[in-house]
């Protein structure tokens, strides 16, 4: 606990987690919000596109965080979510909120929201000692997933007891709160780095390193995973725009919060017992495959149980197989992919898995309108035990090498190899 005698970290921290409450609680007021007003799941599909559309463009962002101070940076964000959630409940007691203005304000918040995250983790080496880095990034992780758990579960509760609109209301409040927390921060200033070329100059630069990630991405060794990932996201999508009616069918609006505490336990749980299951010694795609199958049944047989209590737990399992895939992956990038690489790959990871969940998101209220909530969940199960057992059908996929083996030399084959060193 020494890290929390530094001043700078012990506000960085719980200005994170302040907001961390806000967006959490914000997300699922939204989309039930959005759902009453709108009153078909087109409309939380819409608003789940809007929502998700910033964070493929969040990569675009890391010029404006390395320019500007960090701490004028979380102020001015935090200040501005603030608004723009009181919008909200100023409407309703006006007398003129719509599902348009919740729909409005959604991107506007979600595009804000891009470039905190990025900024904090930024700025960490500035307030922590080198040696102190790793526990100060677990301390954020964890306090990320573990606010999301607890929130989730009693947002649904929270709609039920003081209505949506509040919840805006008690956002904006957490978000000054932030902004005050963070207020106190003294980071060092930014240091002014000579510009020696253009602007044309830097975007043939970033498309030319963009475009290695890619070829990362898209050579044999990984190919198949990342298609079969963005599947899965796309169906990801869809289901998440649908729980609010679903939630809504089982008993209302806390049955939506469970599902959603469930989903980010799920995952939480898997992320903390994948160090002790020692799936190291296991070929990768065997892996995923095994692990997306059980997580797809899970999830398409979770719609049919007849009891509410089965559904949440059969539901929250569904993602537990997901929270240990997301870190047997990244440790096998970082093992597999040259440093000098590392944060481009990762950057065209994030960008083209992402793509898949805005159009999931749209695909799947539009769907919801005409099959219902719950076939779009049954079917989105489906085709995640599909890709599961693609991957262990798939001669190439499960040849890929043992976690515990992984290197450049298994990871990067020679058609990569030659793009990096263009």
């Amino acid at each position: 606990m020494k890290l929390f005698l530094n001043k700078n970290f012990t506000f960085m921290f719980f200005g994170r987690v302040v907001t961390n409450i806000g967006d959490s609680l914000y997300a699922v007021a939204a989309m039930w919000l959005v759902y009453d007003l709108g009153g078909s799941t087109f409309y939380t599909g819409l608003a789940g596109f809007l929502s998700i559309v910033p964070r493929i463009i969040q990569l675009l962002g890391g010029p404006i965080i390395d320019r500007l101070p960090v701490k004028r940076l979380l102020l001015t964000t935090q200040l501005l979510q603030a608004g723009l959630l009181l919008l909200i409940p100023v409407a309703a007691y006006a007398g003129f909120l719509t599902v348009t203005l919740v729909l409005v304000i959604t991107p506007l918040l979600a595009t804000l929201n891009t470039f905190v995250y990025p900024a904090q983790m930024a700025a960490l080496p500035e307030i922590v000692k080198k040696e102190e880095l790793t526990k100060a990034n677990s301390y954020f992780t964890v306090a990320y997933q573990g606010i999301d758990v607890a929130c989730n579960a009693i947002a649904g509760v929270l709609i039920v007891a003081l209505g949506a609109v509040s919840i805006y209301l008690l956002d904006s409040v957490m978000f000054l709160v932030g902004a005050v927390l963070f207020f106190f921060l003294r980071l060092p200033g930014k240091k002014t780095v000579p510009q020696k070329s253009g602007a044309s100059s830097h975007i043939k630069t970033y498309t030319r390193e963009l475009k290695v990630g890619i070829a990362v991405l898209f050579n044999k060794t990984l190919s198949r995973l990342l298609l079969g990932v963005i599947g899965i996201n796309l169906v990801g999508g869809a289901t998440f725009v649908v729980l609010p009616a679903f939630g809504d069918e089982r008993g209302g609006a806390e049955i939506f919060g469970f599902l959603l505490m469930a989903q980010a336990a799920g995952s939480l749980t898997g992320a903390l017992l994948t160090p002790y299951l020692k799936l190291e010694r296991f070929g990768l795609g065997r892996v995923y495959g095994i692990a997306f199958v059980l997580s797809g049944f899970l999830w398409a047989v979770s719609v049919f149980s007849p009891w509410t209590w089965m559904m949440i737990g059969l539901y929250g399992l569904a993602w537990l197989p997901g929270g240990v895939t997301n870190i047997l992956i990244m440790t096998c990038l970082q093992k597999g992919i040259p440093k000098a690489f590392l944060g481009r790959v990762l950057s065209a990871v994030y960008s083209i898995s992402g793509i898949a969940l805005p159009l999931g998101s749209l695909a799947g209220g539009a769907l919801g309108v005409a099959i219902g909530s719950t076939a779009i969940i049954f079917l989105s199960g489906l085709v995640v035990t599909l890709t599961g057992l693609f991957w262990l059908l798939d001669r190439k996929t499960r040849s890929l090498p043992k976690i515990e083996e992984i290197n450049e030399e298994s990871f990067i084959k020679k058609e990569t190899a030659e793009v990096m060193a263009v």
